[in-house]
This record gives structure tokens, C-alpha cells and sequence, in this order.
């Protein structure tokens, strides 16, 4: 409905249920009101058509804070830990603060009042969608919203920061073919999302491309080294019923996930990369602290991260910002997984 200036913020009150006093920090982003009362009074302004021109919004009065938010689900894994970094080293360069926001596993969660309330100059969301509503409690106070490394695309109007793992599934099946690999077996993550389908993708279309009659086994793990272990445990008896022989190689959609499929070739007596040759994605630092080191696709976590938080900033010296995507390129890192020369012991 059309912004109107007949509904007042005692319509919005009482539409919500709520008293005009409890409406006005809601809708200002202030004061100590739980998840759920801000969430319906949210709600209730944008079903009438409330509108809060001239009001303050939630913003200080000296205007935008020099300070981004990064918003993510989860923090302290290898993988959020570059984004941390990539994100918190670009913000100083341009003398802002970073602001780390956790968004909670729970129904009324109000992390984009939060991040109104205290000015932010922008928003980076790190895998993760926001929903219609979300983005509207930003966009009322102009706190500009960059995507990195959606799980889905968006039907939103929102730029994103993502990178080629297609492209990085089409390098890891070329390189394994290369390197003599003629049975595969592919990782993918459960739940299967946008990245992960796009990396199995372009590494099973181009085994069936380069080696059509090769036995290429699917399996799906919850994005961890222990599921990634029964995966390719269930996968390596798959294959052992299929016909054909040479070495085995193995795509995981992460490097944790790869991580689990040595423990699986552990478990079947299997010498890597004899035996079975392992590609991850990601390049994060444990990748480098597996015996042997982690063949994998790098994707460059802290310039996708950095790229972001320079979007955000020009955006706040007056530049568009353009709904746009940006990809930047996958590169794959042969190490010792894929290198058969550095293998020891007795084959099974």
C-alpha cells in the first residue's frame, strides 16, 4: 500500500496492539522492546503505509557512523575466519570500524533493527539471503546491503560478491583426469546450495566431457569432515561394484569436507594419492597442514570480502551502487594429494 500521510503513528499503535510510546522506538530503533513487539510494529507500519519521513530512524544525529556491519550466521571457522579478516583489514584501509553481527537461529530475530539503530554505513550479509522484510528496515534508514557468497540467488534487487565455482568444479575434474585419475567420486554439501551445485555441476559435466564411460560416483555429506567421511566410505563401496579400475579421484565441495575423505581413505587401506588422488575448495590455511598437502581450489575469500566493503564505501562518497553480481576467479593449487611421485606405501 501506498505511503500515506493521513496514517499516524497512533494507527500504527493500534494496529500493532501496542502504545504510541512503544511504537515510536520500534519504529525509531530504540529502547529495550523484544524481537517480536519491534517485528509487529514493523509490520503493522508497512501494511498501512506508514510513513516516517523526517524522523531520525534510527540514525545518530551527526549522521552515518564511520563503521560497516558483517553479518553472519556463524563465526570462528576456517572459512568465516577470512572473511573476518578480508573484511576487517579493507574497513581500517578505509578508516572505518567493523562491527561483527551474529544473526540468530531464531524466529524474531531483529539484527537489521540493531544494525539501524546504531547508523551503519553499510551491510555485508556472508551466506545468507535476507527476506523482503529485512531488507526493508535497511533500506528505510539508506543503509546500503551487499551479498557475499549467497546461498540462493536473491529475487531482490541486492549486488553480490561471489566467486567462479563452476568454473573451479571444471578445473578440479581436468586436473584429476590429467593426473590419471579414470574413477571419481564427487562430494557434494548437504544442504545443496547454490555454490555447492554449481561446483558439482561443472565438475561431473566435465568428466562425462572428457572421459564419457568413467565410473563417477555422487554423494552428499552436511558440509563436514565427519560426514564427509561416511559419504566417501558409502561412495568407495559404490564404486568397488561398478566396472573399471586406475586411481580414484575425489572432488569435495570444502576443504573441511576433503579433509573427512582422507579419513575415509584411511579407513579402506587406500594410500593417498596413489590411490586416490583429493581435490578440495576453499584454500583455507588447514589445507596446507594435511599429509599430504590439500590439492584445492582457491577461492578468494578475503578480496571477495574486501571487494564488498569497498562497494559499501564508495556507495557512502556518493557513487550507485548497482544490483549487480561480481565474480571473482577460482584458481586451483596443486599440492601433494593429486601428486602419485610423492606417494609411499603398499598399494590394496
Amino acid at each position: 500500500m501506498a505511503s500515506s500521510p493521513r496514517v499516524t503513528l497512533t494507527d500504527v499503535a493500534a494496529a500493532a496492539g501496542v502504545g504510541v510510546s512503544t511504537a515510536s522506538r520500534a519504529l525509531r530503533g530504540r529502547g529495550d522492546l523484544s524481537a517480536e513487539t519491534r517485528a509487529r510494529v514493523l509490520a503493522a507500519a508497512e501494511r498501512l503505509g506508514h510513513s516516517r519521513a523526517g524522523e531520525r530512524r534510527g540514525r545518530p544525529r551527526s549522521g552515518t557512523s564511520l563503521l560497516f556491519d558483517l553479518v553472519l550466521g556463524h563465526f570462528h571457522d576456517p572459512y568465516t575466519d577470512e572473511v573476518t579478516a578480508g573484511a576487517r583489514t579493507a574497513a581500517a584501509r578505509l578508516n572505518y570500524d567493523l562491527v561483527l553481527t551474529a544473526e540468530r537461529e531464531t524466529p524474531g530475530d531483529d539484527w537489521p533493527v540493531r544494525i539501524r539503530s546504531r547508523g551503519s554505513a553499510g551491510v555485508v550479509l556472508g551466506l545468507m539471503v535476507p527476506t523482503a522484510t529485512q531488507l526493508a528496515v535497511l533500506r528505510d534508514a539508506d543503509i546500503p546491503v551487499v551479498l557475499l557468497d549467497p546461498w540462493a540467488d536473491s529475487s531482490l534487487p541486492i549486488p553480490s560478491v561471489r566467486t567462479t565455482d563452476r568454473a573451479g568444479g571444471i578445473d578440479a575434474a581436468e586436473h584429476l583426469v590429467a593426473q590419471g585419475a579414470r574413477r571419481f567420486i564427487v562430494v557434494g554439501g548437504a544442504p545443496s546450495y547454490r555454490y555447492g551445485r554449481a561446483r558439482v555441476e561443472g565438475f561431473a559435466s566435465t568428466v562425462r566431457r572428457l572421459l564419457p564411460d568413467a565410473p563417477l560416483v555422487r554423494a552428499q555429506a552436511d558440509w563436514s569432515a565427519a560426514g564427509a567421511r561416511r559419504a566417501c566410505n558409502a561412495a568407495l563401496s559404490a564404486l568397488r561394484r561398478q566396472e573399471g579400475d586406475g586411481p580414484v579421484g575425489l572432488f569435495a565441495c570444502s576443504d573441511e569436507m576433503a579433509a573427512g575423505t582422507y579419513r575415509s581413505a584411511a579407513d579402506a587401506g587406500l594410500v593417498i594419492p596413489r590411490d586416490m588422488m583429493v581435490v578440495g575448495f576453499d584454500d583455507v590455511r588447514g589445507a596446507r597442514w594435511l599429509r599430504p598437502a590439500l590439492t584445492t581450489v582457491r577461492q578468494p575469500i578475503r578480496e571477495m570480502a574486501a571487494s564488498a566493503i569497498h562497494a559499501l564505501a564508495a556507495y557512502a562518497q556518493g557513487e550507485p551502487l548497482e544490483p549487480s553480481i561480481t565474480e571473482l576467479p577460482t584458481r586451483l593449487v596443486a599440492r601433494g594429494s593429486t601428486r602419485p611421485e610423492l606417494s609411499v606405501g603398499a598399494s590394496v
